[in-house]
């Protein structure tokens, strides 16, 4: 039962960091590797400013800000210094290790006896109601003038270009606040967790695709309401199959980044077989019925 209710948390949590992957692979369609950098940007920006007495609420805020100042340079990277999107978010994520370093100034920070935003009150009270919350105004801002650029940019390009729209703007406000929502995740982890490392964001890009294509798979919903609530689903349930399958006595703790490898490729694989069995279903009942089609007239001939 303890495993579940960490799990339950930890899903929450992270399905921050997912709804910012969502806006940058599924909307933006651009390959954003900054997370794994921007993930512990956030972490280390909440931790050493908490631990100097700042409000922790204001401290995560900062979090945030930090992360999409990260992801305005992997925008500005590829937007005006014409860097391919999959080598800009690595450019910078690789820069933001020393970053990281450099804020942090000691490999890790303890949180231990500080006072965090989830001093007084359970992740569970707290994070469904943050989680709900930041949602429901994504779902907003997706559906303003801004928003439906920022998916046009996603879905055709040139078409919206040539509507007036500049796509280079709406590419860095997309990465921007898909980079703050996860720097938002790291800070709240951060404060859960009760320590910050220098290397608590590797793998999360590979976290974050996975809750997206779990609760893709799962739901197959299609308009943004459901899409984004699918993403939080997908992050609960990744949650849950890895705290079970750690349950597995030949599994340890150390297994978790297998374990993530082996659910997002059969999250990525199940859909294909899906369709595979699906179209080779629906030849067989034409073929069939063409067959029996094609055997009434030789039939009445006979006769």
């Amino acid at each position: 039962m303890v495993q579940i209710t960490g799990a339950l948390e930890l899903g929450l949590l992270y399905a921050l960091m997912a709804l910012g992957v969502y806006i940058t692979f599924r909307i933006l369609d651009f390959p954003d590797l900054t997370v794994d950098g921007s993930f512990t940007t956030g972490g280390a920006i909440a931790a050493v400013l908490i631990t100097k007495d700042v409000s922790p609420w204001l401290a995560t805020i900062a979090a945030f800000a930090g992360g999409m100042l990260a992801g305005a340079c992997t925008g500005l990277l590829h937007t005006k210094g014409k860097i391919n999107g999959l080598l800009s978010g690595i450019l910078m994520m690789i820069a933001l290790y020393s970053i990281n370093t450099r804020i942090m100034g000691v490999p890790n920070i303890s949180l231990i006896g500080v006072d965090t935003v989830f001093s007084g009150i359970s992740v569970l009270v707290m994070m469904p109601i943050v989680v709900v919350l930041i949602k429901l105004l994504l779902d907003g801002f997706l559906h303003t003038d801004l928003g439906l650029a920022l998916r046009a940019t996603g879905d055709n390009e040139r078409m919206i270009r040539s509507l007036g729209a500049n796509t280079d703007t709406t590419k860095i406000i997309g990465v921007s606040l898909s980079n703050g929502l996860v720097a938002l995740s790291g800070a709240l982890i951060v404060q859960q967790s009760g320590f910050a490392d220098i290397s608590m964001g590797i793998g999360m890009i590979v976290i974050g695709l996975a809750s997206v294509i779990i609760g893709e798979a799962i739901t197959g919903a299609r308009k943004v309401f459901w899409v984004t609530l699918a993403v939080v689903i997908g992050s609960i349930v990744y949650r849950l199959v890895v705290a079970l399958a750690l349950r597995v006595e030949w599994l340890e703790a150390y297994d978790v980044k297998l374990i993530t490898a082996v659910i997002v490729i059969f999250a990525l694989v199940f859909p294909s077989l899906q369709r595979s069995v699906s179209q080779k279903k629906t030849a067989r009942k034409r073929s069939a019925q063409l067959l029996g089609a094609g055997g009434q007239p030789g039939a009445g001939g006979e006769r």
